[in-house]
């Protein structure tokens, strides 16, 4: 969601996200990093907050931040796990679309020994991308 480097934000090269200068959030963004800095405050209402505390730190602070509203998770796969394994998650928005960029990581793999049991709510086609949805059964 920021800058998709994996080191310290010194060697990264888009130590400034990849946004540039108005990301298209414009609300505040829980960024899960091992490298802490300073939050970052950009055009249009948007600003990264960068969690070095794990995931249920970072969801304290967004549902703080969203009051009423939901909060949404975004990132990649390894993110996607660790908030699956943990149990914090009520639905799953996946979109599927025809282009290969590499290897990647699978979604459903490092679950733990009770992976969830999701049931599909929505499936949309479309020429460019599927969209599913699915809730968690708890």
């Amino acid at each position: 969601m920021f800058s998709g480097g994996e080191g310290p934000w010194a060697d990264d090269p888009r130590a400034d996200g990849w946004w540039g200068d108005e990301p298209p959030f414009h609300m505040p963004v829980f960024v899960l990093t091992h490298h802490a800095r300073e939050t970052a405050t950009m055009q249009g209402g948007t600003t990264f907050t960068f969690v070095t505390d794990g995931i249920e730190a970072a969801l304290e602070q967004a549902r703080a931040a969203a009051g009423d509203k939901d909060v949404a998770i975004g990132g990649g796969a390894n993110v996607a796990q660790q908030y699956l394994e943990a149990g914090l998650v009520d639905e799953l928005q996946i979109h599927v679309a025809p282009v290969l960029l590499g290897d990647g990581e699978r979604l459903f793999e490092n679950l733990g020994t009770a992976p969830p049991e999701l049931e599909a709510t929505r499936v949309i086609e479309s020429p460019a991308a599927t969209h599913l949805s699915y809730r968690v059964v708890k």
